[in-house]
Formats: structure tokens, sequence, C-alpha cells
């Protein structure tokens, strides 16, 4: 039986005490679950969930990370802080850094080694907005980002990645790509990585859905061939929700 990875990115919600509250339900209503599962709090919440999860079937996992180890980088987190925080998992290219922030390619390239040669998984994100769908750029926006993304990584390296693939005009929006609109672009996610890495790695490397997954819609979704996951945004800050996303089959 296939696996599915259920993440919840928290983005910039809660508190410390409500991040700490809501973990510590997840991780006491999700003790049972089989699927694997990560939940992403802010930054300043990381220490304590930490603690929370610690030993549970929850992996913790972060929004974000800055491109260097150290030094001089006003703002930033380093992988190094992560690492000293628990942090298991790292969330990059997402759409809202991407378009938001204005990340580029190589800049998001940059985590993604980084953050494995420190032994970090990583969920890469890539995605196409409303207008590069329409104008018949969606294969090639989606090439880009996972060649660009994933460049200098070898095959023993594709083993700590998951690809979330996040249509921008989805998330947040209360729209969704169709189970069959979201299936084709996973396919064609997978002909990228079998020509970047051979079949046997396509086949084994996780895909994601993001863009308003909600616990109506998850089990289509997940039914599709190539679908192999999702990360939850505005659904995974209640337990009401979340929950019966992770625990949807």
């Amino acid at each position: 039986m296939r696996s599915y990875f259920i993440a919840g990115n928290w983005k910039m919600h809660k508190t410390v005490a409500e991040s700490v509250a809501l973990a510590s339900e997840l991780k006491s209503k999700l003790s049972s679950c089989k699927e694997k599962l990560m939940v992403a709090p802010a930054f300043t919440a990381l220490s304590e969930v930490s603690k929370v999860l610690k030993g549970s079937n929850i992996l913790l996992g972060a929004q974000n990370m800055g491109p260097e180890e150290q030094g001089a980088h006003t703002g930033e987190v380093s992988v190094l802080m992560l690492k000293d925080l628990g942090v298991q998992v790292v969330i990059l290219g997402h759409s809202e850094r991407r378009h938001s922030y204005l990340e580029s390619d190589g800049l998001i390239n940059k985590k993604v080694k980084l953050a494995i040669s420190h032994g970090l998984e990583v969920i890469l994100c890539v995605g196409e907005t409303l207008e590069e769908r329409e104008s018949g750029r969606l294969e090639k926006v989606i090439e880009t980002q996972l060649k660009e993304g994933l460049a200098g990584l070898s095959v023993a390296d594709m083993g700590k990645v998951t690809i979330a693939y996040e249509p921008v005009w989805a998330i947040g929006t209360g729209r969704t790509a169709s189970p069959e609109d979201a299936d084709a672009v996973h396919a064609y996610c997978r002909k990228i990585l079998a020509a970047l890495y051979g079949e046997a790695m396509a086949k084994a490397t996780l895909i994601q859905y993001g863009g308003s997954v909600k616990p109506d819609n998850v089990a289509a979704l997940m039914a599709k061939a190539n679908i192999d996951g999702a990360l939850v945004g505005g659904a995974s800050l209640k337990a009401d929700s979340f929950v019966p996303i992770a625990a949807f089959r």
C-alpha cells in the first residue's frame, strides 16, 4: 500500500501558546495515524512545539530557511538554528516566497542543497499562476522550477526531497484544481523527474498537492494515481479540519 505525506503549513498564524495547544491536540488525536505527518509552525514557536512533538509520529517542519549557514544576514534563520531546535523538514520555494518575496529558482536551489547537506528533508514547492496556466505556459513553468530547484542534486539526495505541486491560483482562495487537473500536473512532474533521475526515482518521489485542501476534497485528491499527500494551509490551523485530512482513509 502506498504511503501519503500530510503536512500542515501554519504560515504567519498563532502565538507560541496557541501553537503548543494545537500541536498537543494533534499529537493526541493523530497518535494512531499511519501516514507520514508534519507541521510547520512559525519560527517563534518552533522551540516549544519541538518539545511537544518529541517522540511523536509528527515531524517538525520549518516554513523557510536562510541560504547561508551563518553570518551577517540580518533577519534570516539558518539551517544550524533549525537543526538545534529539532526541525526535521523545511518547506522551500513556497509560492508566497516566490511571488511576495521574489525568491528566484537559483536562491531556492541554494537553500535546497544546504538543507540536504545538513540532513534535513525538503519539501520543494512548484506551481503556476492563473495567468501562466491560461496562457499555456504551465508545463514550462513547472519544468523550470523543478530543473532549477533541483540542480546539482544526486539520486541519493532526492531521497530527502518531496515535491509539492501548488497552483498559485488555488492557495487560500477556496478554489481547488480538480483531482484530474492536479493528477495531470503531478504526472508531468514525474515525467520531468524521470528525465533527470530515472524512472525508479520518479516513481519513488512523493508529490504532494497543495491548494485549498479540505476534509471534503482530500479523499478524491488522494485517490489519484500520482498524488501522494497534501501540503495543507488554512485547514491545518484547526485540529477539527486537519485531523480528518490526515486520517482520510
